[in-house]
């Protein structure tokens, strides 16, 4: 490139860039946005449907359906288990458990109160929010 159109070159790319850095939007750095509120929202699934199949372990546990309390509270427990880290959420994971131990062991009316108590500390958090 001849030295007279070098500095034409430069100020082209260098209007370029402005440009384009105007025009386009970048990605929020702080505040909203971001890896940590897509891993948030997912926690937040993974617990609601965590309550969701220990509610639907505690209404076959009061018909006395030992076998369907322990498919719906496995299922919640893996849920759980993916909902992060919280005090409730570990709770409710030992409550879980209990309730898949004593319904594999046919006690269905034992097992529903732990599926029940999953459900009060797996709830937790929504209800304080």
């Amino acid at each position: 490139m001849p030295r007279s159109t070098m500095p034409r070159a430069v100020a082209l790319a260098s209007l370029f860039v402005l440009v384009t850095a105007t025009v386009l939007p970048l990605p929020p750095v702080f505040g909203e946005g971001g890896a940590r509120r897509d891993v948030m929202r997912a926690e937040d699934q993974h617990r609601q449907e965590a309550v969701e199949l220990a509610t639907d372990a505690v209404v076959h546990g009061k018909q006395g359906h030992a076998e369907a309390l322990v498919t719906n509270a496995e299922a919640a427990l893996q849920s759980a288990l993916k909902a992060g880290e919280a005090p409730h959420v570990d709770a409710g994971i030992s409550e879980l458990k209990q309730a898949i131990e004593h319904g594999k062991a046919g006690h269905a009316d034992v097992a529903t109160k732990h599926a029940e108590q999953a459900v009060t500390h797996l709830s937790e958090k929504y209800r304080s929010r």
